[in-house]
């Protein structure tokens, strides 16, 4: 209603440029930002997922508000930040994620690194505990960002509005750990990682030296609107094999052509910033030309069965571009949401197929595809040595 009204205002009191820039915009949300979690059915979900992964030591989880605004809509989100504690875990519910977890438990020294997870269009942290785990198990303290106008409750920003404001935002969630008087003796900042899945995959391959403009995005989609219409316009209008298709690709290319000119390189620099690895990344807006000496090291993990954002057109295009980058993980079986925590059920029937995982893929492969990408983390940032204590439940 409040984005009907606006619209509606706007229309009859500011300039004709005014009224095409929103409606635009509008038309932009209506076949992108209608993702499947526009109406994210796991806030009030009452069937619970419980994480499969073994507990090691308690999993401490606090929340954080940066002091730096993002987008144009005002302050910048909360941070989620799971690290070592001393606290007993006990268990909480987000959602329909059960969790194991010392909400706001003494932190405790680890391996004095930090990494930093991207989540992905209309994404949250819960899917991503399981392996926020491991990484904890491991001695690391790992922040996530709610990304402005782009996470399970908010989703006016999808797209390159958001891609924009996304590296600027990891350096927000940086500077709130910093700040936070419970983490700041116990990290390093000059050794940071960053993990990214999808649209987060974007955001770390930019905050490894990567460059992308939504003109480069435009000149792919209205070159391979057919075949990767997903990628170019979101899960929720799918092409069906059917009449309605033609207009379907009509209307993404055109608003492709009206909204996506803009030829300006979008880079970000973080010199905390020392490893990325990009999952599943959106790969095609980049200058691939950028990644022939990535500023950081940068690690990709490929799953090939993604139906959302392809694998040649995407991560595998990035890898043939940057000789340096490490492929971490190349899962022939996996899909474009397979290494996220189990979905509960409910959740599950109601997701687009292509986040769930596909035929033939076995969740068992997890915990050691986990132990890879924090094994990654750990030869590039070189965490001081971590032994926990002891076990907890």
């Amino acid at each position: 209603m409040r984005a009907t009204l606006s619209l509606h205002k706007s229309c009859a009191h500011t300039y004709i440029y005014r009224l095409r820039r929103l409606c635009h915009q509008l038309a932009w949300t209506l076949l992108w930002a209608a993702t499947v979690f526009i109406t994210p059915a796991w806030a009030t979900s009452p069937s619970p997922s419980t994480s499969t992964t073994n507990l090691d030591l308690s999993m401490g989880m606090a929340t954080l508000t940066p002091a730096g605004a993002a987008g144009a809509a005002g302050a910048a989100g909360p941070v989620t930040v799971f690290y070592p504690s001393s606290g007993t875990a006990q268990t909480v519910n987000r959602g329909p994620f059960t969790l194991q977890l010392a909400a706001n438990g003494p932190a405790v020294l680890g391996n004095r690194r930090l990494v930093v997870f991207s989540h992905g269009s209309g994404g949250a942290p819960w899917p991503m505990a399981d392996l926020a785990r491991s990484f904890v198990n491991a001695g690391y303290t790992v922040a996530l960002p709610e990304h402005a106008g782009d996470n399970y409750r908010d989703q006016h920003l999808v797209g390159p509005a958001s891609w924009k404001l996304r590296p600027a935002e990891v350096s927000h969630a940086i500077d709130a750990v910093l700040q936070d008087s419970r983490f700041a003796k116990l990290i390093d900042f000059e050794q940071v990682g960053v993990y990214g899945t999808s649209a987060g995959g974007l955001t770390a391959l930019v905050l490894g030296g990567g460059t992308w403009s939504p003109a480069n995005f435009k000149r792919y989609c209205l070159a391979h609107m057919a075949d990767d219409f997903a990628a170019c316009v979101g899960l929720i209008v799918q092409l069906k094999g059917n009449w309605g298709d033609a207009i379907k690709l009509t209307v993404a290319s055109w608003v492709h052509r009206l909204s996506f000119n803009d030829e300006t390189k979008f880079s970000h620099h973080d010199g905390r910033i020392q490893a990325v690895l990009a999952s599943v990344p959106m790969g095609a807006p980049f200058d691939m030309a950028s990644f022939a000496l990535p500023r950081t090291a940068v690690g990709l993990v490929v799953a090939g069965q993604d139906q959302w954002l392809a694998p040649q057109a995407h991560v595998r295009a990035v890898q043939k571009a940057c000789p340096l980058c490490t492929v971490v993980l190349d899962m022939p079986q996996a899909g474009h949401g397979s290494l996220f925590s189990p979905w509960p059920v409910d959740l599950a029937q109601s997701l687009s197929p292509l986040l769930v995982d596909p035929p033939g893929f076995a969740r068992s492969e997890l915990p050691a595809a986990y132990q890879k990408i924090v094994a990654f983390f750990n030869q590039q940032l070189k965490p001081v040595p971590f032994e926990p204590a002891q076990s907890r439940p």
